[in-house]
C-alpha cells in the first residue's frame, strides 16, 4: 500500500480506538441533580452575592470573547493566506532560509503575533479581576506570569515544532506515522513531567506543616487506595483570593495539594471534601484516562494533517506546496484553531461528567453532603462563580457541573438517591 493508504487505514484504526476508550472510561450516564433542589440551593446565597457574582462574570464577557473572536480572525488570516507563510520566511531569512529556523522562529513569531493582538484583553480581564478584589497581583506580578507562561510555551513549543518539521524534513513520505507516535508519546511525558518541572515556575510549594489536617490527609488518601507522595502547600495567595485544592501527578510523583488561600478561607472538613473529590480523580485514574485520550488524539490530528495536504486548494489559499513544511506552520495552527473551537463543547460535556463522578466519590469516601455542600457553597462564593449560569454559557465551556447542580447532587445523595 502507499502511505496513503496506510495513513488512511491508521487513522480509522485510532478513530475507533479512540472512541471504544473514550465509551469505557467515561461516566457517560449520570443522575441528573433534581432541579427542584438546585432552586433551592440558590435560595442559600445572599441575593447581593449572586448578584455580584453575576455582575463580574457579565464585565467579564466582553474582554474573553473579543480575545477569543480576535484570536481566531488571526489564526484564519494568518493561516488562509500567504501572510503566514511570509512571516516564517521573514523568521528564517536571517539563518540562510535553514529548515530548522523557518521551523521554530517562524513558528514562534506566528503564534507571538497572536499573542500580542491579543494581549490587550488579557489585560483588560485583569483590570476587572482586580477591582473585584479576585486578583492579588500588582502589574509588576501579573506581567512576570505573563513572561514566564510565554518562556514556558517557547521552550515546549520551540521542542515540538523542531521535532515535527525534523521528521517530515527526513521523512517526507512517512512522517505522518513518526509523528503521530511522537505526539502521542510527548503527551504522555508531559503528563509526567508539568507537575514537577512547570507548576514550581509559577507557585511555591511547601509541605504541610504537621497537624490533624496534614494528618487526617494522608490517612484519606490511604483509605481511598491512592497513595501520595506528599501534602503541600502552593503560595496561591500572592496572586489571587480563589481557593482550590487538586491531586497532582501520577505514581510516584502524585501529591496532594492545597491553597493557601484555603486554609485561611474554609474550614478543615470542608478542605477535606476538597481533597475527596480529588482523590477520586486519582481513583478512577481520570489523570491517565486524560493522558490516554490525549496520545490518542494528538496521534489521529497529526495522521489528519498529513491527509488534509492533499487539499491542493487549502495549500494554495495559504501559499505553500506541501503541508508538512515550516512554511505551512500557520496554517495547522488555523486548522487547530477551528478543531478545537469544534470539540470544545463536546470536551466540557465530558469534563462535566468526569468531574461528576468525583463529586460523587468524595460524597462516599467522606459519607458528609452537608460539608460538601457547604464546601461548594464557599467555593462559589469565594471565587465569585455564577451559582446558575446561562445555559448556553454552561453548555459551551463549562468543564464542572454548576454550584447549584453540585449542591443539589449532594441533597439528593443525602436522601439516598444514589
Amino acid at each position: 500500500m502507499t502511505p496513503r493508504l496506510w495513513a488512511l487505514v491508521t487513522f480509522g484504526v485510532l478513530l475507533v480506538a479512540l472512541v471504544v476508550f473514550a465509551a469505557l472510561t467515561v461516566p457517560w450516564h449520570r443522575a441528573p441533580a433534581p432541579r427542584a433542589d438546585q432552586v433551592a440551593a440558590l435560595g442559600q446565597f445572599p441575593p447581593d452575592q449572586v448578584a455580584k457574582a453575576r455582575q463580574f462574570r457579565s464585565e467579564l464577557r466582553p474582554a474573553t470573547y473579543a480575545s477569543m473572536v480576535l484570536g481566531l480572525v488571526v489564526a484564519l488570516v494568518l493561516g488562509l493566506t500567504p501572510i503566514g507563510a511570509r512571516l516564517v520566511e521573514l523568521a528564517g531569512r536571517p539563518f540562510g532560509d535553514h529548515w530548522l529556523a523557518r521551523a521554530v522562529l517562524g513558528g514562534l513569531l506566528v503564534v507571538l503575533a497572536g499573542e500580542l493582538l491579543t494581549l490587550p484583553f488579557s489585560a483588560w480581564r485583569h483590570t476587572i479581576v482586580a477591582r473585584y478584589g479576585i486578583s492579588t497581583q500588582s502589574w509588576g506580578g501579573w506581567g512576570a506570569d505573563l513572561l514566564k507562561s510565554f518562556g514556558v510555551a517557547v521552550v515546549l513549543g520551540g521542542l515540538a515544532l523542531a521535532g515535527f518539521f525534523a521528521i517530515t524534513h527526513f521523512a517526507p513520505r512517512w512522517w505522518w506515522a513518526f509523528g503521530a507516535a511522537g505526539a502521542a508519546g510527548l503527551v504522555v511525558l508531559l503528563s509526567f513531567v508539568l507537575p514537577v518541572v512547570v507548576e514550581p515556575i509559577f507557585n511555591k510549594f511547601t509541605p504541610m506543616a504537621d497537624g490533624p489536617l496534614r494528618t487526617e490527609l494522608i490517612a484519606l488518601a490511604d483509605r481511598d487506595g491512592v497513595p501520595v507522595k506528599d501534602v503541600l502547600v502552593a503560595d496561591a495567595s500572592r496572586r489571587t483570593r480563589a481557593v482550590n485544592a487538586y491531586v497532582s501527578g501520577l505514581g510516584p510523583t502524585r501529591r496532594i495539594v492545597v491553597y493557601d488561600t484555603m486554609l485561611t478561607e474554609a474550614t478543615p472538613d470542608e478542605i477535606v471534601s476538597v481533597a475527596a473529590h480529588e482523590l477520586g480523580h486519582a481513583k478512577d485514574g481520570d489523570v491517565l484516562t486524560g493522558t490516554i485520550l490525549g496520545a490518542l488524539g494528538a496521534a489521529l490530528a497529526v495522521v489528519a494533517i498529513y491527509l488534509l495536504g492533499a487539499w491542493t486548494g487549502l495549500l494554495r489559499l495559504a501559499g505553500v506546496d506541501s503541508i508538512g513544511e515550516p512554511r505551512a506552520i500557520a496554517l495547522l495552527l488555523a486548522v487547530a484553531a477551528l478543531a478545537g473551537l469544534a470539540a470544545g463543547p463536546g470536551q466540557a460535556f465530558v469534563s462535566r461528567r468526569i468531574e461528576a463522578r468525583a463529586d460523587r466519590h468524595a460524597l462516599d469516601l467522606t459519607g458528609d453532603p452537608l460539608t460538601f455542600e457547604a464546601m461548594q457553597r464557599r467555593l462559589g462564593s469565594v471565587n465569585l462563580s455564577d451559582p446558575d449560569p446561562p445555559t448556553w454559557e454552561f453548555l459551551m465551556f463549562a468543564s464542572h457541573p454548576s454550584t447549584v447542580q453540585r449542591m443539589a447532587a449532594a441533597r439528593a445523595y443525602g436522601r439516598g438517591e444514589r
